[in-house]
């Protein structure tokens, strides 16, 4: 799938859409940690990752854009320090003029007012005034895998972005998901009018006849009964 029409499909979803569609299709849920959020509100990013073990120096994020496709996200592992930011204006003006859409970061950030100016989408764990103090060893494989939280990303995974946070999944598994969470997107939203006019949830997803079947049946949970009537509102 090409990067604008991934975009176009995931700008009328979430990334929550999308997390329910993994559990749907036996795919693993490979959130960013929670703190991760966009620098500016309503900032959105949908693309190809493009990973880079940051060791200490603005190198790594150069030597990535030398390999960038148009609508990559560069996705900065820092190993969650909180000691440092390592990535400012500077990496982000040059990210943009690279044709990168964004950048994650496993880490902080700093110069958050010239970023949101750039306007390019960055989400990150938070700010922090100093930059890096250390220059490490380089890994060998620092162009071609990310650490972001517990997860192992490389430009065979997609990373999706919004104001619920970040989330990776693979992507030769993009059209499958993409198809589920438009079908949970379409559910949640009639059964959120429906809602509205004054029908209730539990009457919409029988809930009365899921608390008699579970007297009948104490194994049988409520997303098995949602799965049985077509709700959507756990997976």
């Amino acid at each position: 799938m090409d990067t604008h029409e991934l975009q176009r499909r995931f700008a009328t979803l979430t990334t929550a859409h999308l997390a329910d569609a993994c559990v749907r299709a036996k795919v693993p849920v490979h959130c960013a940690p929670g703190p991760m959020r966009p620098l500016v509100q309503g900032a959105r990013v949908a693309g190809r990752v493009l990973p880079a073990r940051h060791v200490g120096s603005v190198d790594i994020f150069l030597e990535a854009f030398e390999h960038a496709e148009p609508g990559d996200v560069l996705v900065v592992d820092n190993g969650g320090r909180i000691d440092e930011a390592c990535v400012g204006d500077l990496a982000a003006l040059e990210a943009q003029l690279a044709g990168v859409q964004g950048i994650v970061i496993w880490g902080l950030h700093r110069d958050t007012a010239d970023i949101q100016a750039i306007g390019l989408p960055v989400f990150s764990q938070g700010s922090l005034s100093t930059g890096p103090l250390r220059l490490d060893p380089r890994p060998a494989d620092a162009l071609t895998a990310a650490n972001v939280g517990p997860w192992t990303v490389s430009t065979a995974d997609l990373v999706f972005g919004d104001e619920d946070g970040v989330l990776f999944a693979p992507a030769d598994r993009a059209a499958e998901l993409l198809t589920l969470a438009e079908g949970i997107r379409d559910t949640e939203r009639g059964q959120a009018d429906r809602i509205r006019a004054g029908v209730s949830l539990r009457s919409q997803v029988g809930f009365d006849g899921y608390l008699l079947a579970r007297q009948q049946n104490p194994e049988l949970t409520f997303r098995d009964h949602l799965r049985a009537v077509g709700g959507a509102i756990e997976e």
